[in-house]
């Protein structure tokens, strides 16, 4: 029997976890489940580009950690692993900054976005795209699920594994291919745009119930009064209502806000059943799990050492085809 093609995803610790991580990330990544060797990691290293706080850093990884368990996640087929848990994916990173112009890392969406809206720009930001190709090329995955937005990363990092597989004249790294849902594009926030953190626009996945929907009642639209027809195509809440509803549902308040009488308060209820209905008993079963730490971190630590099994091999064959001595493992 052919051994299972293999993919992988990762989240930033930078928060708490938003309908935007589920919708373009999480979701996507678990409906691999069946047909792939899944790896999920939480990428803590990548968070200290913006995030300072030590404790929310702990705190957040474990929040992701209960997020992925409490959704589907089935650890004893597949993979939840800290990215800093594994040290030496820098390691691995130097190997590639080695072989990747500085011209080409300033043509990366995050630095160029980043110089843009003047944020914070240190070294992680810049080299950032070397460190999430090391995360993926040190797994050898055969796909990389991805937003829209993320897809420049994989493809720096199938040029960053061909200059170097090019350089030693070895095919020495797998180039990955990247999986983009194409009915998942862009999730929209309270205001319309992307939904994001930096643009404090997020629903959070997993509050309670009573804040989940003072958020979705709290979601902007125009002012169209109670009696005018109404177009829910296109909208922010149709997009979002789009992703949770059925078909038939979405075509029924569809044609009653269209003939008029329906406010948009009631659509907005109508959002928030559908969302709560999809994700009210992964809610219970994130609360439960987030209580539970030692059993987080027992469930990170067994994650760790199957990651180790699969990147050191591959690490060993970077280090002996540079000209480097053997890793040894403390």
């Amino acid at each position: 029997m052919a051994e299972k093609k293999r993919a992988l995803t990762g989240i930033r610790a930078t928060g708490q976890l938003h309908l935007g991580n589920y919708l373009g990330a999480i979701k996507e990544g678990l409906k691999l489940q069946n047909e792939y060797e899944c790896l999920y990691f939480i990428a803590d290293l990548h968070s200290l580009t913006t995030n300072k706080d030590p404790k929310a850093l702990r705190e957040q990884s474990l929040d992701i950690a209960a997020s992925w368990l409490a959704l589907g996640l089935d650890v004893s087929k597949h993979l939840l692993y800290r990215q800093s848990d594994l040290p030496h994916v820098t390691e691995f990173a130097w190997y590639l900054s080695c072989v990747t112009g500085v011209g080409y890392l300033q043509k990366a969406h995050s630095y160029k976005d980043a110089v843009a809206k003047d944020k914070e720009v240190n070294h992680g930001v810049f080299a950032y795209p070397v460190l999430m190709a090391a995360d993926i090329l040190m797994y050898e995955p055969d796909l990389v699920p991805v937003g829209k937005d993320q897809k420049q990363h994989v493809e720096m990092s199938r040029n960053m594994a061909g200059s170097l597989n090019s350089l030693y004249g070895k095919e020495l790294l797998k180039l990955p291919e990247p999986k983009i849902n194409e009915d998942v594009m862009t999730i929209p926030g309270l205001d319309g745009q992307k939904m994001s953190k930096s643009y404090d626009n997020v629903i959070p996945l997993f509050s309670t119930e009573k804040d989940l929907r003072k958020k979705v009642m709290s979601l902007v639209t125009d002012s169209t009064g109670l009696e005018e027809p109404k177009k829910l195509d296109g909208s922010t809440v149709g997009l979002l209502f789009e992703l949770f509803a059925s078909a038939d549902e979405y075509q029924d308040l569809k044609g009653r806000l269209s003939a008029g009488g329906l406010g948009w308060g009631h659509a907005k209820e109508e959002l928030f059943q559908a969302i709560n209905r999809e994700l009210s008993e992964a809610r219970a079963r994130y609360f439960e799990l987030r209580e539970d730490e030692q059993s987080l971190q027992q469930t990170l630590a067994e994650g760790r050492e199957k990651a180790m099994a699969i990147s050191i091999p591959i690490l060993q064959r970077v280090r002996e085809a540079v000209g480097l001595p053997p890793f040894i493992r403390g």
